[in-house]
């Protein structure tokens, strides 16, 4: 099963500052559905390979992933 480290800003703070958090997912499909019940303000969230340590895809509220897994 693939892992996969999520950087997702979910929003700004006092101040102009980025609100970002840190999961770990192995379905993005399901995790956009977690970001829109538990963060409804996200915008944006960068995946990372947790074995390689690289990015290896970005997403937008507007462009979202359409599958489990990167391919």
């Amino acid at each position: 099963m693939k892992k996969y480290k999520v950087y997702t800003k979910v929003g700004n703070l006092p101040g102009g500052k980025a609100d970002m958090k840190v999961y770990r997912t192995s379905n993005l499909v399901k995790f956009v559905r977690f970001l829109d019940e538990s963060w409804p303000t996200w915008t944006w969230f960068n995946v990372w390979d947790q074995e390689k340590g690289i990015q290896i895809a970005n997403y937008t509220r507007n462009n979202r992933p359409k599958k489990r897994y990167v391919t």
